[in-house]
């Protein structure tokens, strides 16, 4: 079955580690994207922003590194930046990389630089990471989780808008959440959360953002962090479909996708890399989820998504 993620980290360790897209001992890279049947790749340029003097800087490095590696392996995997490119690299038995922010601090305050990102094929833009920063606020201190967009922040989800970017709430407070809501006039994501409900960590959404978010047309990537499926450092298959049952129920089916966090968790996995994703599927299938319900989680809810933000 083919596959679309909606996040990785493994070009940010790649870039740190001196290594290759082809082939690592990653979760994610080339050969294990094939064997997964992705047809799709979101790939984040992850900034850690207390350990980054320029995140500017330090992104367009990233992201430098990124087309160096699409170049080498030019036969394999091509850029996207919307539906239709990633239609045309599946005729041409290529996977798509989507090209995606992690940390809104890059573009320093200044909506120039999301344009200059845009242009350069930036794709989706996760607003926060775990520091405040000129767009907001994080979810992981607890005296910000209400508080919500900053000027700067409301101006730069109206330019996503105008630009078709996706906007992606993972990371962002609650009243962040509660802000996009309101001034977003397009469909936006949490491109990789789970349920609160059913493990209470800030990280993962309320059940009344699930609604508010499958309302909206948006989707929510499953993460496969330990922490958040199930409040330990074990990455367990059960744990994830108790999740997909509860969103599916709060929010229904069509709001579910993919978004594992490959190469930035330290859970010990039961899904070790993107290749493995047929045990999901198996999963799935015994828990008496129709084939047409996980054709929807595992791409079809993203292919749509993309379609309708274009």
């Amino acid at each position: 079955m083919d596959l679309i993620d909606f996040h990785c980290d493994t070009i940010s360790k790649i870039y740190k580690d001196n290594s290759e897209l082809f082939q690592n001992n990653y979760s994610v890279d080339i050969n294990k994207l094939k064997s997964g049947n992705s047809i799709a790749q979101f790939f984040a340029l992850f900034i850690e922003l207390n350990k980054v003097k320029n995140p500017l800087e330090y992104t367009l490095k990233m992201l430098d590194r990124f087309y160096i590696e699409l170049e080498k392996n030019k036969d394999y995997i091509a850029l996207a930046r919307n539906y239709d490119e990633l239609i045309k690299n599946k005729a041409q038995n290529k996977i798509s990389a989507f090209l995606t922010i992690e940390e809104g601090a890059a573009l320093k305050g200044n909506i120039s630089n999301l344009r200059n990102f845009h242009r350069l094929g930036v794709k989706l833009l996760t607003l926060t990471w775990n520091f405040p920063n000129e767009i907001g606020y994080p979810n992981c201190i607890k005296k910000d989780m209400n508080k919500g967009l900053t000027p700067f922040g409301i101006e730069a989800i109206q330019e996503m808008n105008k630009l078709k970017m996706i906007i992606d709430v993972s990371h962002l407070s609650d009243g962040g959440f509660y802000d996009v809501l309101k001034y977003s006039k397009s469909p936006f994501v949490a491109s990789h959360s789970n349920a609160r409900a059913i493990t209470n960590n800030p990280r993962n959404l309320t059940d009344d953002m699930i609604k508010s978010l499958s309302e909206k047309g948006g989707l929510i990537g499953l993460n496969f962090f330990g922490q958040f499926l199930g409040g330990n450092k074990f990455s367990k298959i059960d744990d994830m479909i108790t999740h997909i049952k509860h969103i599916k129920n709060i929010g229904g089916i069509d709001v579910i996708s993919m978004g594992s966090d490959f190469d930035g968790i330290n859970s010990k996995l039961e899904i070790e890399h993107i290749g493995e994703m047929d045990k999901l599927f198996t999963s799935l299938k015994k828990n008496n989820f129709s084939e047409s319900e996980i054709e929807k989680i595992f791409y079809k809810n993203a292919l749509r998504f993309l379609k309708e933000i274009d």
